[in-house]
């Protein structure tokens, strides 16, 4: 009996050993992956289940509430670009990439703790109903807002449904007075082309403002536009230009690159995180001379542009350093219509390099006052004022001179002399023939281009600046509510 006894006794004890062994050597070299995992989730339900047991205010300690701090907190400590997104923050991010929202149609920024109104948008309610730059936002529906509200809260307020009302006290100081306004909200489109148009010599000038769904066709469309009008060489103003998305920063640049050439590339740690985006251009490249018109407040997928034709040789950047945004967010749809913005990669110009932190520098350095640069945005925003004596009496000063772009016409006209003293190249012209169908077929239910990064989430691939910190290198930070 014994004997029988003894080899099972030894065969189990074995068997603990090889299995004690087995565990060791798998946790030592990471074949069970979800221990982790498990721990800190376990960890975090802990310190939830402390709290909402003991903490003095009940109704500040739900497990909702605590749950969604933390999600904040361990997204928004990674970088300042990475946040976890509620439901409402969610929504007015897809409406910001699809480029139109519910609202009065003002410009409005953070200035020493007040709300002030940089300029109506021409045609808007708010523009029809009378508010003026500078005038300050005392209160909305009835209620006051001053240093501690956030700018979000403003914008929030003064965005809703097409139909709806809302009631503004301003306050005007060149008046010395309050106003009361109640204004209808209607659908507000923000065009990613502010302005095109010919300047003198035959040379195109096109604005572009964001890069959001509609900027490639915008783009291609105004661009086509003004080559039918015979333009010589072309300014693409990308100043104060926060960003937007990774595609459409590719639509527009292909148009001027040969099909397979490298406009812009990602590394991040996974190796599907390394992607490389080349043109699609079927037909022949635009190849005119082109100035590009950068500023600090150029950031992300304006960089991108300004990155590829500079690198490619294809512009002259000119104007002052840009932000220095390099990293790519993706966009995770999360449940109950939250989701989050995460740092998944940074992307580098066609020879391997980043501008991150750093910049694109000109290669014609034009510095222009704060004063001026407010004051250049206003009239940018005010193109139905066509003469600065219609311009004086709407806002109090005359226009000021741009002299950066004055700097570009100069950039422009001397490689136009270069130009002619050697052969001559043909300008091409814009093929839209397949490629953009191909492009928008891989779009999610949001009409956003899109990166499946795995099956419970589908990322959009954004490179937006954040415009509070765009414009932060100026001490303000503005949005169109």
């Amino acid at each position: 009996m014994v004997k029988r006894i003894l080899p099972v006794v030894v065969g189990v004890t074995l068997g603990f050993l090889l299995a004690g062994a087995a565990a060791h050597f798998g946790f030592g070299w990471n074949l069970f992956p979800n221990r982790n995992l498990n721990r800190s989730a376990d960890y975090l339900r802990e310190v939830l289940k402390v709290v909402n047991e003991n903490y003095v205010a009940s109704d500040k300690a739900s497990f909702e509430k605590l749950t969604r701090e933390a999600m904040h907190g361990m997204v928004e400590t990674l970088d300042p670009h990475s946040e976890f997104l509620e439901a409402r923050e969610f929504q007015d991010l897809d409406e910001e990439m699809r480029g139109d929202f519910g609202g009065i149609g003002i410009q409005v920024e953070s200035r020493d703790g007040h709300f002030v109104v940089i300029a109506p948008i021409a045609g808007t309610p708010g523009d029809r109903a009378g508010i003026s730059r500078g005038d300050e936002i005392i209160s909305i529906n009835g209620v006051a807002v001053g240093a501690g509200t956030p700018m979000d809260d403003i914008v929030d307020k003064l965005r809703g449904e097409p139909g709806t009302k809302v009631s503004l006290r301003l306050y005007r100081k060149k008046a010395d007075k309050n106003i009361d306004l109640t204004i209808v909200r209607e659908r507000i489109k923000v065009d990613s082309v502010r302005e095109a148009r010919v300047l003198e010599g035959g040379v195109g000038y096109i604005q572009l403002i964001e890069f959001s769904d509609r900027t490639g066709d915008e783009f291609a469309d105004a661009l086509d536009g003004l080559l039918k009008q015979g333009i010589n060489s072309l300014v693409l103003d990308l100043r104060n230009n926060p960003g937007g998305l990774l595609d459409a920063a590719v639509y527009v640049s292909e148009i001027f690159f040969r099909k397979g050439e490298l406009i812009v590339f990602t590394e991040g740690r996974r190796p599907q995180d390394h992607e490389e985006f080349r043109s699609e251009n079927d037909g022949e490249p635009v190849n005119i001379p082109i100035a590009v018109l950068i500023n600090a407040g150029s950031a992300s997928a304006a960089e991108i542009v300004a990155g590829a034709l500079k690198d490619t040789g294809k512009a002259v950047i000119v104007g002052e350093r840009s932000f220095g945004k390099g990293s790519v967010q993706s966009i995770f749809k999360l449940r109950d219509g939250e989701g989050m913005r995460l740092t998944t990669a940074r992307y580098f110009t066609p020879s391997g390099v980043t501008i991150h932190g750093k910049g694109i520098e000109p290669q014609v350095d034009v510095e222009m006052s704060l004063d001026d640069d407010e004051n250049l945005r206003l009239q940018e925003l005010r193109t139905d004022l066509k003469t600065p004596e219609q311009f004086k009496e709407r806002f109090g000063f005359a226009p000021v001179t741009d002299c950066q772009l004055k700097a570009a016409l100069d950039a422009l006209k001397g490689i136009q002399l270069l130009r002619q003293r050697g052969l001559a190249v043909p300008k091409g012209e814009i093929n839209r023939s397949e490629k953009r169908g191909a492009r928008s077929e891989n779009k999610s239910s949001m009409s956003r281009p899109v990166v499946t990064r795995h099956n419970q989430a589908v990322a959009t691939r954004a490179v937006q600046g954040d415009k509070k910190q765009a414009a932060g290198e100026k001490d303000s930070s503005s949005q169109v509510p």
